[in-house]
């Protein structure tokens, strides 16, 4: 139906093309990040499900449809219900060799900003870990001493004033631990690419949160056998899955269940600002039946010090975000009451590390 597959896949705006019943035939990639959803989840779906648009358009639509005209509509409310509506300008015109079929050009100045606006945050953000990063290193010195005169004026002390200098040693503590997050979150090393099998690095994560944080949850395993092997650095993927199974574990009531999911997307790319594409066929979803995340903070959880629990740092998704940023991948979030998915998306290892790990001794 899409003859030239270039041209659709760099529209640098949202386009879906509909059949005659309404129903979603494709989207591109720009859609893709519109909408949240690949195009093999959309195609299939109704038009008036997944785009619901604040205006009466739907007679005009299919006015267009049987004249075989263009129908624009400005200034409309534009939602998806992962998120607050969009104020977009629409164009809706018929397909040149099949006017059955109806195109979808959704455009806004909001939307045109946002690669621009999510270039600027993660600048923000660097900047802001780069500065903490730095009074980390000067505060942990003092911390130091604080908590060893605490200790020390606690051998003098009578057992009911000891209430006091335990709370200093426990908050200096507790201080020192956040700093040595964001001195972590500072000093991450580029992954060192290697074949990784997702499968083991889920079962350890899986082992590891059994013993440990998750031992009251059921971790229920969902896999692909054919998933092939992805391209990474074991360890870290580690860190990210351990760290996603932690929030999960937090989230949920106790006896509550995770699953852990992989399956293969052959159409899942991510597009890039400058128009480059990456194939990341290998889907990573760790599901808790907790009660959400909280609407004030759905879309900002991977940035650093954005927390939805009390007294949390705020670290823990930034740093998962940055790994999987380093990778090369995605990650994303899907929450409403009962149900939040966080989705890893990856690349499979391509034939030259295959080979040069086939060969090493």
């Amino acid at each position: 139906m899409i003859r030239d597959a270039s041209i659709w896949n760099s529209l640098p705006v949202p386009a879906l093309l509909v059949d005659v019943t309404d129903t979603i035939v494709a989207i591109n990639p720009a859609a893709e990040g519109f909408l949240n959803a690949s195009s093999k989840t959309m195609a299939g779906q109704p038009i008036w499900d997944k785009v619901m648009i604040d205006a009466p358009l739907e007679e005009a639509f299919h006015r267009a449809r049987s004249n075989g005209t263009p129908l624009f509509v400005n200034d409309a409310d534009v939602g998806t219900g992962d998120g607050p509506p969009v104020q977009c300008n629409l164009q809706i015109a018929p397909l040149a060799d099949a006017p059955e079929h109806m195109l979808f050009l959704i455009s806004s100045r909001e939307l045109a900003g946002r690669m621009t606006r999510s270039h600027s945050v993660k600048s923000s953000a660097k900047s802001a870990i780069g500065m903490a990063e730095m009074l980390a290193h000067e505060i942990k010195n003092p911390l130091a001493g604080i908590t060893g005169a605490a200790q020390l004026l606690s051998m003098n002390l009578q057992p009911d004033d000891l209430e006091l200098t335990d709370l200093i040693v426990e908050e200096s503590r507790r201080i020192v631990k956040l700093l040595e997050q964001v001195e972590q979150f500072g000093n991450l090393s580029p992954p060192q690419a290697k074949p990784v099998n997702i499968h083991d690095v889920l079962d350890r994560a899986r082992r590891s949160a059994l013993v440990g944080f998750g031992a009251h949850m059921a971790i229920i395993e969902e896999y692909d056998p054919s998933l092939p092997p992805a391209e990474g650095d074991a360890d870290q993927l580690l860190q990210v899955v351990l760290n996603l199974l932690k929030n999960a574990s937090e989230a949920a009531d106790k006896n509550g269940i995770i699953r852990l999911k992989t399956y293969y997307e052959h159409s899942f790319r991510l597009r890039r600002a400058d128009g480059s594409g990456q194939p990341l066929p290998l889907q990573i979803e760790v599901i808790d039946d907790g009660p959400g995340l909280p609407q004030d903070i759905k879309g900002d959880v991977f940035d650093p010090f954005v927390s939805g629990r009390e007294n949390g740092t705020g670290l823990g998704l930034a740093l998962v975000s940055k790994i999987i940023s380093d990778h090369g991948g995605l990650i994303t979030v899907d929450s409403v009451p009962g149900r939040t998915v966080f989705r890893l998306s990856l690349p499979r290892a391509g034939k030259e590390t295959l080979r040069k790990y086939e060969e090493s001794p």
